[in-house]
């Protein structure tokens, strides 16, 4: 009796009350020829020029307003707001077209995790780019002598801080952000949790809120390499470009570091307590 009590609770705890996805297909050439993968990449590029547009145009409307007084303006807590603000709703609009990404470095890290092919994650990262590079050209053509002005919302290294410094806010502060969405588009914790509705947005564009407060001082925050690359390319001063490699390099190796963290140490954690439950029953 005792046995059989014991083989019906192993089968309860082995049953999955959620369902993975197959892990994305390295190149899937048969993606081209459908509608909504080109739906997908076009929603890519206007989330990400809406992106650039709103923020750099708070960016440097905070800096014209407080040239002459520091309490004008929205401050570092408004610049905050409006990339974490603009992410929640962009990301709400976007995830039933394209996932909404809008940023090269989520690609990168939903790539290395198998959410995504090799031919989406390239396409996504080039509708990003060119996305931000129009977004910042817009901001540019409704304000162009305060964007040429206040510095064009272009990040760069700020004065005090070492490269190595910059480097290691950009990794941790994407790591923060990549994080956050693994874990909020997680179908086991969506299973586990059901009795908390969460709106995966919502965590995710309070990461890139939080990620800016801390880090706007330092480099002015980037952990997206298309919003560097845009108000590089538009702005288009040595400054920009000599630290550009820092808004690469950075959040790369932060959405690496975190797409192993959840995939391979979390999941696989999980996974091998399961595989000693059952050799121990």
């Amino acid at each position: 009796m005792s046995k059989e009590v014991e083989t019906v609770e192993t089968a309860e705890f082995a049953a999955k009350d959620y369902q993975d996805p197959p892990p994305a297909p390295l190149f899937d050439l048969e993606e081209l020829g459908k509608w909504s993968f080109h739906r997908a990449i076009i929603a890519e590029f206007i989330a990400t020029l809406l992106f650039l547009y709103v923020t750099i145009l708070t960016v440097i409307g905070y800096k014209s307003q407080s040239a002459n007084d520091p309490c004008n303006g929205v401050g570092v807590l408004g610049i905050a707001w409006a990339f974490g603000g603009m992410i929640f709703i962009l990301v709400y609009c976007t995830a039933g077209i394209s996932g909404g990404h809008i940023n090269p470095a989520v690609t990168f890290g939903l790539f290395l995790g198998r959410k995504v092919s090799l031919i989406r994650a390239i396409l996504y990262i080039i509708a990003q780019c060119l996305g931000a590079i129009c977004g910042c050209g817009l901001a540019k053509a409704f304000q162009k002598s305060l964007y040429e002005r206040e510095g064009g919302g272009a990040n760069e290294l700020q004065a005090g801080y070492r490269k190595g410094t910059g480097l290691g806010a950009e990794i941790i502060g994407t790591f923060v952000l990549v994080y956050t969405v693994f874990s909020a588009t997680d179908p086991k914790r969506n299973a586990r949790d059901s009795h908390v509705p969460v709106l995966a947005p919502l965590p995710i564009g309070f990461a890139v809120f939080m990620v800016h407060l801390a880090t706007i001082p330092i480099t002015g925050t980037g952990i997206n390499p298309a919003r560097s690359l845009g108000a590089a390319v538009i702005y288009n001063k040595h400054k920009a470009w000599h630290d550009q490699w820092i808004f690469w390099v950075g959040p790369l190796i932060g959405a690496a570091a975190a797409a192993f963290y959840h995939q391979f140490i979390l999941r696989a954690a999980a996974i091998k307590a399961l595989g000693s439950f059952r050799s121990n029953a």
